[in-house]
């Protein structure tokens, strides 16, 4: 069964991938996306240390833009199920941030498709992700690059 979520709880990564598993599938792929701890400046190169991370989106459109991807991707790859989780509020370093489990009778496919939705998801799903630094914070965009 598809699904799709936006949380302020601490996401069970585990229990989002086992939620896409049918019967006639071989393989499901999940992306567990966390905060990380270093960030280079894609202009400058510049390596920051981030202290944590923010997230906050415009939750009816989100909603929305997921539910499409999630009706495109299935048009455009052989899966069966696809689950996306994406939490919202303060993460620290190392805690999740979003999960992409997809369901697949063939392991190719379902790698193609988590790719295919995490640079989707962050190209058209309204969530933004500030960087809070010991000497500053910026709001990160997401990838702009049609795939």
């Amino acid at each position: 069964m598809d699904f799709f979520e936006l949380t302020t709880s601490t996401i069970d990564i585990n229990g989002a991938a086992r939620r896409v598993v049918p019967p006639e599938c071989g393989a499901t792929v999940t992306l567990d996306g966390y905060a990380r701890k270093y960030t280079k400046d894609k202009e400058t190169g510049e390596v920051r240390e981030t202290e944590y991370l923010e997230y906050e989106a415009y939750e009816p459109m989100a909603l929305k833009e997921m539910e499409k991807l999630i009706e495109r991707v299935k048009a455009e790859f052989e899966i069966s199920n696809v689950g996306i989780v994406h939490r919202l509020g303060r993460l620290e370093i190392g805690e999740t941030s979003v999960v992409i489990s997809v369901a697949s009778p063939h392991r190719r496919a379902a790698f193609a498709a988590c790719e295919w939705l995490i640079k989707e998801l962050k190209r058209t799903v309204p969530i933004w992700k500030k960087e809070v630094y010991r000497d500053g914070e910026q709001w990160i965009e997401g990838d702009a690059q049609p795939t």
